[in-house]
């Protein structure tokens, strides 16, 4: 694994802002305001031929009284500053190396002087970042941060760039040495996005499948804000789970912070293989779940629709029936009747598989990632382009395609074009003459055959021509 750099301090000193000029992309949120980044955050970068990762945190405010190193929480359950510090802690516990970040501007601060007492009992190597260092008076000002006793502080203003070199090669410097063991990025790994409208247990069941604390947990709407990559093994396979912001309909999302982490969320979407649609069993299928859905469907993902907290759905059920003697059978008809909701609803996706768990007592948990991995695998198959054409002309000889403006469809042939997802080309004599509905046929005829559970599939129709006739021979001729 790639060494790791924490990056930690008080609320404020500008953390973020340097995390992301490091890795090169706005990964954390940045908002002029205390305590917008909430979970740690992971993020790849490189310098004078070291890999490492950086890794942003929340920050350190210790009058929690959660010493370095620990991850127990304190005072009332639930409180999300504590879950915060949980956070920045198991970051530093993690961490080769941290950089204590405070800000030249304010001068050291109590607080500032809690960080670095906790952060000498961690021994680790630490590195103080005079952040926020603007001009000639700040930066000279800087040399009163050695009285942290953390070594010689380096001055650096992460907005305008200045000393951020000399920084990254402390931060080399102190990582341990390169190791052969050093692991390249998996081409079979398998990235596994967590979506769902806000507070339907996205984050508890990250922690479910993984069995820690790694996301932050709380009943607040909204409160994972910062997109979260976790990579697991499970069965022999590399999977990367990424637990994301609630996605909310565009035109409730608001400015700043909020409008970011959907942003981030709907990116994570578009780079994994598969989507775990999270739906809250007690609510039913709400208009923003259909709006997720869609946008799984436009991106030809793999998708799960997983239904959480089953089991109190099943308490609110037994209470209605106000005492009523509960047959063995009645949690089975019960589903029954939410997967056919569902299937009017998500009509769309006709395709996903529909689980019902319970993340906080891991009610079905281990089936959810078997059967992401199935849809993942399905996403990678090939179709024989012989085998592909007799289903096609199967298919056609069946259904006859739809006449439209007196000019029937002919379809030449076709052919796979990629996977990932499963993309097929269909030579026509002309696109305009396909009809949506025969479109559709032909993607049910395909499932059928193929057995494309759980994926969306690309169907593409375009002109036969000269070039496409020359492919298709090449092709045969491969063939034999």
């Amino acid at each position: 694994m790639k060494p790791l750099v924490a990056i930690v301090g008080r609320p404020n000193v500008g953390k973020s802002t340097f995390f992301n000029r490091m890795i090169g992309e706005r990964i954390a949120i940045v908002e002029d305001m205390p305590g917008t980044t909430r979970d740690r955050l992971y993020g790849d970068t490189d310098w004078n031929g070291r890999d490492f990762t950086l890794i942003d945190t929340g920050g350190l405010e210790l009058g929690s009284g959660v010493p370095v190193g620990q991850v127990g929480l304190h005072g009332q359950p639930g409180d999300l500053m504590d879950h915060v510090m949980a956070q920045a802690h198991l970051a530093i516990e993690e961490a080769d190396v941290i950089v204590f970040m405070v800000d030249a501007r304010s001068g050291i601060t109590t607080a500032d002087e809690d960080v670095a007492r906790e952060l000498r009992l961690a021994k680790k190597p630490v590195i103080v970042a005079a952040n926020k260092a603007d001009n000639k008076d700040r930066r000279m000002d800087a040399v009163e941060f050695y009285n942290l006793g953390l070594g010689e502080p380096i001055v650096i203003s992460s907005i305008q760039g200045v000393g951020t070199g000399d920084l990254l090669d402390r931060i080399v410097e102190e990582l341990p040495p390169a190791s052969e063991l050093e692991e390249e990025e998996d081409e079979n790994l398998i990235r596994v996005s967590i979506v769902g409208r806000p507070n339907v247990g996205k984050s508890s069941l990250l922690n479910a499948i993984t069995g820690t604390n790694r996301s932050i947990v709380s009943n607040v709407p909204g409160t994972t804000r910062d997109v979260i990559d976790t990579n697991i093994e499970f069965q022999g396979h590399k999977i990367r789970l990424v637990d994301t912001a609630g996605i909310r309909r565009r035109g409730r999302v608001g400015v700043g912070v909020e409008k970011y982490s959907v942003l981030r969320s709907e990116r994570a979407l578009e780079r994994s293989d598969v989507s775990i649609l999270m739906l809250d069993a007690t609510e039913g299928l709400a208009a923003q779940d259909t709006h997720i859905a869609g946008a799984i469907h436009e991106n030809a993902k793999g998708v799960i629709v997983v239904v959480n907290k089953w089991d109190m759905a099943q308490e609110q059920r037994k209470a209605e029936r106000e005492g009523v003697f509960a047959h063995p059978d009645d949690e089975i008809q019960s589903a029954e009747e939410y997967r056919e909701i569902l299937a009017e609803g998500l009509k769309f996706i006709p395709y996903a598989p529909i689980l019902f768990v319970s993340a906080k007592t891991g009610y079905h948990v281990k089936s959810i990632l078997e059967t992401a991995i199935k849809i993942a695998q399905m996403r990678y198959l090939r179709v024989p382009t012989a085998r592909l054409n007799e289903i096609v002309q199967d298919a056609t000889r069946r259904h006859s395609p739809t006449v439209i403006r007196h000019k029937p469809l002919k379809i030449y042939y076709a052919t796979q074009a990629r996977v990932n997802p499963p993309t097929f080309i269909f030579f026509v004599n002309d696109t305009e003459a396909v009809h949506f509905s025969y479109e559709r046929y032909l993607e049910n005829r395909l499932r059928e055959a193929f057995s494309f559970h759980g994926t969306a599939v690309r169907l593409q129709f375009r002109p036969r021509s000269k070039d496409s006739d020359e492919r298709r021979t090449k092709e045969s001729e491969g063939r034999h």
